[in-house]
């Protein structure tokens, strides 16, 4: 049995210049409706054709990135999402969109969450995402085509129940971490 976390292709929503948080929150609006810019390497292609059962995320950049690979999805849902941006509330300091980023995820993890889903919320997603995962495997290998941070999420929670990595989870676009399962 195999699970396949496959992050998804490079979105067509470019970080760029100096913002507020109010704008920043309404980047991250646009953000979460872009499609993917890229196609899939020959790689990613070749490891997500071995899947029997394929899951997907319903943001858009996952959806398309799925249709890049021309597969189908067996089940869309939520739980496999990546976790948002924590947003400040106000404040007139600007700065660039990257740093934005990088800061207020580092706050989440930090205990930040402001309106957005708690690190222990998120752990807990994960940890069901994995129980999910190791369902359909039971029918055969399982591609999930999903996000950088709760793949990784999900990849920690698969080691926790005695998954072995074959590939560990990048942070590029189209990367892919492959799990196999225990077989003691």
């Amino acid at each position: 049995m195999t699970i396949i976390l496959m992050r998804h292709g490079k979105p067509d929503h470019r970080a760029t210049g100096r913002q507020s948080v109010q704008a920043l929150a309404d980047w991250c609006e646009a953000y979460d409706q872009s499609q993917v810019s890229d196609g899939p390497p020959p790689r990613s292609v070749a490891i997500a054709r071995q899947a029997t059962v394929v899951v997907c995320s319903p943001l858009p950049r996952a959806q398309s990135s799925l249709s890049q690979l021309g597969l189908q999805p067996q089940e869309i849902d939520a739980l496999f999402s990546e976790v948002e941006v924590p947003l400040l509330r106000s404040g007139a300091l600007e700065l660039p969109t990257v740093c934005w980023l990088a800061l207020l995820r580092l706050l989440w993890f930090c205990g930040y969450a402001g309106e957005a889903e708690s690190l222990q919320h998120a752990r807990g997603r994960a940890s069901a995402a994995a129980e999910r995962l190791i369902a359909h495997s039971q029918r055969g290998t399982v591609l999930l085509l999903g996000h950088g941070i709760m793949n990784k999420m999900i990849a920690r929670e698969l080691r926790k129940r005695g998954w072995q990595a074959e590939k560990h989870a990048s942070s590029r676009h189209w990367s892919s971490a492959i799990y196999h399962r225990p077989f003691i």
